[in-house]
């Protein structure tokens, strides 16, 4: 009989509070000459679990399910995920297909009971698109502190 031994994940310690920050640690990410989707996985403060790469697409697109989406977020016991992908040509706001895929994406969360706390595009020059920041400022009317839209 083989014993097994239960893994359990500590956070890197690293806390994500904005779209910013996570910007910040994917910049060489951001060049990649085609298209891949990451996956945070978050403990209840916002402490980066594990980064893991879902996709490695074409120039223009990824496939992105959400079975391998939420796999290894189920495994690791994640409260909370935040998808990135990058977008090579340049372009930070997101596609018709980018919104179908966090529609789905969003959707199994619920069901599964982790949050998608964001989607983030990101690009070569830094320039970067956040849903989050987004639905924040469409809910507010545009009329809000700008700190306070930057932060989860």
């Amino acid at each position: 009989m083989e014993l097994k031994i239960l893994r359990v994940r500590e956070s890197s310690g690293d806390s994500i509070r904005s779209p910013d920050a996570l910007v910040s640690l994917m910049t060489e990410e951001a060049k990649a000459d085609r298209e891949c989707f990451w996956v945070f996985h978050l403990n209840t403060g916002n402490q980066v679990i594990e980064k893991d790469l879902v996709s490695i697409g074409t120039l223009s697109s990824s496939l992105v399910h959400p079975r391998e989406v939420f796999k290894k977020a189920i495994l690791n016991s994640a409260a909370r995920i935040i998808t990135v992908h990058n977008h090579p040509g340049g372009q930070s706001f997101p596609s018709k297909d980018d919104g179908i895929t966090w529609g789905r994406l969003d959707e199994a969360g619920k069901l599964l009971g982790i949050t998608v706390l964001d989607h983030l595009i990101i690009t070569p020059s830094g320039k970067f698109f956040s849903s989050y920041q987004e639905i924040y400022s469409k809910e507010k009317g545009g009329k809000h502190n700008e700190e306070e839209r930057k932060t989860y």
